[in-house]
């Protein structure tokens, strides 16, 4: 189905509107509903790289109307809602479904239970418009700098599973997240779930600062711990929007290995903090960023191992941190 946009004329006529009439109006695109992942990914390969997935669109179509993106086609994936839509355990992991909505993972009881990171971002996700729409696989596709779930994933080790009609790979989100709207899904692929391992001891928890409620962050932080024997054997540390690498893997290594601590966490924070790259903006300045970086990084290290010890009442540093 081919778009196509007119305007009455003073005349009664119709004519068709130019881009110089119309403000935040997407370019013409050809229109294509998949009825499964393999019709999806099948139009993909004959469409070409000027093809793109509509899902939840609060992403997308956003993006369209401001012609940061001008598709040639859209392929509407909302029939696989059904197919791609779910949360559950399987062998050792939670696995879930590209096309799940943001209401679903905030409701999970599995999340809240297991992986309580999903549901402590998604209380501070955009309002409950976009969370009854805008699903998980959208939200990491479009690789936002400013984003809530890569984080989230990030800290926790998830993999993406990415179809094409050759097959599956699974790639981790360092590999997955090439930067700033730029993933590893090929042209002629899609994400089609999130497996995150679920492991003895563990907790992860996220710390936002926005300007109001559901805003994209100035600075957000995800954390996750392993603790065995009382020490810390695995960690996770992600930011967003401060413009560094989506996990710090000296604030991890600088973890592994010891009994969890404020001092431990303190240096852990010093070094995510040293380790962004924030430009000034509307939302706060470099330094400031820079600031809260560290500060909702030791926060949430501080929640995720309160967690991980079955006591989120308890905590190693003092209640409520520094200040921002």
């Amino acid at each position: 189905m081919r778009t196509e946009r007119r305007a009455g004329s003073p005349d009664g006529a119709s004519r068709r509107v130019s881009e110089r009439d119309v403000l935040q109006v997407p370019a013409p695109f050809d229109y294509e509903r998949a009825s499964s992942v393999e019709h999806a990914l099948a139009l993909l390969e004959e469409l070409g790289p000027g093809a793109r997935l509509l899902a939840g669109g609060h992403s997308l179509l956003p993006m369209m109307k401001l012609r940061l993106a001008v598709p040639e086609h859209v392929i509407d994936i909302d029939p696989l809602a059904g197919e791609l839509g779910y949360v559950r355990e399987h062998d050792g992991e939670v696995r879930i479904g590209a096309m799940t909505r943001h209401r679903d993972l905030l409701e999970s009881d599995l999340l809240r239970r297991r992986l309580a990171i999903f549901t402590d971002a998604e209380r501070v996700i955009a309002d409950p418009v976009v969370r009854n729409r805008g699903t998980i696989g959208g939200a990491l596709c479009q690789a936002d700098p400013s984003e809530d779930l890569s984080a989230v994933c990030a800290a926790v080790g998830a993999q993406m599973v990415i179809r094409g009609l050759d097959g599956e790979r699974v790639l981790g989100m360092r590999d997955f997240h090439r930067g700033p709207y730029e993933t590893a899904v090929a042209p002629a692929e899609m994400l089609v779930e999130i497996r995150v391992p679920l492991r003895d001891g563990s907790g992860s928890a996220y710390e936002k600062v926005d300007r109001r409620a559901g805003d994209w962050a100035v600075v957000a932080a995800g954390a996750a711990v392993e603790i065995a024997e009382g020490a810390i054997v695995r960690a996770g540390i992600a930011i967003s929007a401060a413009g560094a690498d989506i996990t710090c893997a000296d604030a991890e290594a600088a973890l592994v290995g010891h009994a969890p601590s404020g001092a431990l966490f303190e240096r852990a924070a010093a070094l995510t903090a040293a380790g962004c790259r924030p430009v000034s903006d509307q939302r706060g300045s470099a330094d400031y960023k820079r600031h809260v970086a560290g500060v909702l990084t030791e926060r949430a290290l501080s929640r995720a191992t309160a967690r991980a010890l079955g006591d989120e009442a308890r905590s190693p540093i003092a209640p409520g941190g520094e200040a921002l």
